[in-house]
């Protein structure tokens, strides 16, 4: 029996960077620039720039800084971030000539 394991999301369409969800969803909600969004983080206005306009991943800490300002804790902003780089990783990368072990048990 050779399954894949199934997936409920989307492997074709890339998935929602969460500087995308900050840019189009937060920051418009609250009112609130990148600059202030960088003076609430105490990051600099480069760093929230890069974040929103997509140049820059949110990394653990980061996530730690949004969490504790937003209320949602880090993990959501983690979660976007790891199914984001897991995708590009899978698109990008080649990981072809990889056979699982079940393969070779049966």
């Amino acid at each position: 029996m050779n399954e894949q394991p199934v997936s409920l999301r989307s492997t074709q369409h890339k998935p929602t960077h969460p500087g995308a969800i900050l840019r189009e969803d937060v920051l418009p909600e609250l009112r609130m620039t990148q600059t202030e969004l960088a003076l609430r983080l105490s990051v600099s206005r480069l760093t929230v720039s890069e974040i929103l306009h997509e140049k820059r991943p949110i990394t653990p800490d980061m996530a730690v800084r949004i969490g504790k300002l937003l209320g949602n804790g880090p993990g959501i902003w983690l979660r976007m971030q790891q199914t984001l780089d897991v995708w590009e990783l899978e698109k990008g990368g080649n990981y072809t000539h990889i056979q699982p072990l079940a393969s070779e048990s049966v």
